[in-house]
């Protein structure tokens, strides 16, 4: 069997985007709650992500977006993270700004927790990517634009996205 380089490099970035997502699920979180979700994109998926992200850009003048599409559409594979967003119970807390948890939902506030645990989360998944050499940068523009299209479900309100790419120079290092 003879396997070329661009086929090889691109399961490896689809095995490590697999083991961004164990790392993900295997990070602590809050009370042990877990409301972190993961998708995997690569090819039409993530050349569609990019074009919206494009639009996004265009519609609103946004030279971030612009950029970062570029980004997404050059790397192999991307990673999006989002969180649920849930008070967790707690009895003392208040960090959300309100009382109690009970305040916080009548309010229709976001537990700290929740992106707390999506920071964390992350932070696990880029380390994971590093420590198997895949260049990668984290977006929000990514993570926006994937909630616009609804690809982590419709209860996530915060996301990012983390593309990830194998190539002879970074991609995401001389972004303009």
């Amino acid at each position: 069997m003879l396997k070329k380089d661009t086929d090889a490099e691109y399961e490896g970035l689809l095995n490590i985007a697999n083991l961004m997502c164990v790392a993900v699920r295997t990070a602590p979180k809050g009370k042990g709650t877990d409301l972190i979700v993961t998708v995997v994109l690569s090819g039409e998926e993530k050349d569609r992500l990019a074009q919206k992200m494009k639009l996004i850009g265009e519609n609103n003048k946004n030279n971030t977006f612009l950029r970062d599409s570029k980004c997404v559409q050059k790397a192999q594979v991307v990673v999006l993270l989002g969180t649920k967003f849930s008070p967790l119970g707690l009895r003392l807390c208040g960090f959300c700004g309100y009382k109690n948890c009970a305040e916080l939902e009548n309010n229709k506030g976001i537990c700290v927790f929740n992106p707390g645990d999506l920071g964390i989360a992350i932070g696990s998944a880029v380390s994971t990517a590093s420590l198997h050499k895949a260049d990668n940068r984290i977006m929000y523009s990514a993570g926006y634009t994937a909630i616009e299209l609804k690809l982590l479900g419709k209860d996530i309100k915060i996301a990012y996205g983390i593309p990830l790419s194998s190539t002879g120079k970074n991609i995401f290092f001389d972004r303009k």
